[in-house]
């Protein structure tokens, strides 16, 4: 409990958000292997099976295609496109001689 942060501070830092994410990852594995096992309750308490599809045909190929476009569109991005979001000013050539106006002598 001192003013500063010490080292102590930050290893122990780090090391939590090193660590959060697995400890994250494996309760959604938990969570996911049990309502795949035991299905999701209705909190009414009732058995209505009307509006009710199976998850792995439809979400599966739902989600494995949403991942395709993004890998897509970020594709494009990197390979085609890949200066759409640098600024115009990397683009000057640089004159070694010419000190640039905004730097100025303190």
């Amino acid at each position: 409990g001192g003013f500063s942060v010490d080292n102590n501070t930050l290893t122990r830092f780090f090391s939590l958000h090193f660590i959060l994410p697995f400890i994250l990852l494996i309760i959604v594995i938990i969570h996911i292997i049990i309502i795949h096992e035991k299905g999701s309750r209705n909190p009414l308490g009732l058995n209505l099976n009307i509006d009710e599809i199976p998850f792995h045909p439809y979400f599966t190929v739902k989600d494995i295609l949403g991942f395709l476009i993004t890998l897509f569109i970020f594709s494009i991005v990197v390979l085609i496109l890949p200066y759409i979001l640098n600024d115009a000013e990397n683009f000057n050539i640089a004159n070694p001689l010419v000190t640039p106006p905004h730097i100025l002598p303190e």
